[in-house]
């Protein structure tokens, strides 16, 4: 059977503050008519990753999983920071590389000598919060993850022999901060170290709308609306969204606090309607 490539949508990388801040997007721009998880192919970066398949598996609606950042109960995922010195080392890494893949090796030593938690338990996390979701959807689904001992980005998917929670654990490996993810026998990092949003990997499709929690770039990190002017520039139609003033101030200073989910939700949810009208537009065609 041929695959469809009319839509895809990008999923970009931001923590649990800015996976809640994707979903309250989503759902306003469902709410003005543009269902987006109906996209031909979703791919998924870290905070995206758990996004994207959630969306993909539809065990629940788009509604529910929006009302669950809401709900105020004890989050999947404890509060997390990384600390001073981890940060320097990653404005380090941007500086001295020259390509993704070299600031995805600097920073895949950074994970690999870094003390954390057991890779067993962070990835019981990581299901916990897919859960009831555990396997591949049928539906294409591109999960990222980068080769922390190449600094390779690579796209997981159902036939690549990994399963859909080793995969998102993977994506999931914030260097210097989570252990690296075992699948494959290789080592793996955070699918949003070459790219936050790796829109690239939706070349070939006619209409791209991308969701990004960050919208930084650099000379090694293509920024969101980088990558959406080169799928544009291909051919394809492309609404580029990323947080406004008001979002930014709800996600507060760490991305990786819960508490400020349910802020990021409603921020998302009401930045939306600015770009309700070209998504639409967009998604109607």
């Amino acid at each position: 059977m041929t695959q469809t490539r009319r839509t895809a949508l990008v999923l970009g990388s931001g923590g649990l503050v800015g996976a809640a801040w994707e979903l309250g997007v989503l759902q306003g721009l469902a709410e003005a008519g543009a269902d987006l998880s109906s996209a031909d192919l979703l791919v998924g970066s870290s905070a995206g990753a758990v996004v994207a398949a959630r969306l993909a598996a539809g065990d629940a609606p788009l509604a529910e999983l929006y009302a669950r950042e809401l709900d105020g109960g004890a989050p999947a995922e404890p509060a997390a920071r990384l600390g001073a010195g981890t940060v320097l080392r990653y404005a380090l890494a941007v500086l001295t590389s020259g390509s993704p893949e070299e600031y995805g090796r600097r920073l895949g030593r950074l994970a690999l000598a870094a003390a954390t938690v057991d890779e067993a338990d962070r990835r019981a996390t990581v299901a916990r919060r897919l859960a009831p979701v555990t396997d591949w959807p049928e539906r294409p689904l591109l999960i990222t993850a980068v080769d922390a001992h190449t600094g390779a980005l690579v796209a997981h998917d159902k036939d690549g022999g990994a399963s859909l929670v080793d995969a998102v654990t993977a994506s999931c490996a914030i260097p210097g901060l989570w252990p690296p993810a075992t699948l494959n026998g290789r080592r793996w990092i955070d699918g949003g170290l070459h790219s936050t949003a790796n829109a690239h990997l939706a070349a070939g499709y006619e209409r791209v709308v991308i969701v990004a929690p960050s919208a930084r770039g650099s000379k090694v990190i293509h920024s969101p609306a980088r990558q959406g002017a080169d799928l544009a520039a291909a051919g394809a139609r492309v609404e580029v969204i990323t947080p406004d003033k008001a979002s930014r101030a709800a996600f507060g200073r760490n991305g990786l606090d819960p508490a400020r989910r349910a802020p990021a939700a409603r921020a998302g949810r009401a930045q939306a309607a600015a770009h309700a009208p070209a998504v639409t537009a967009l998604w109607a065609e």
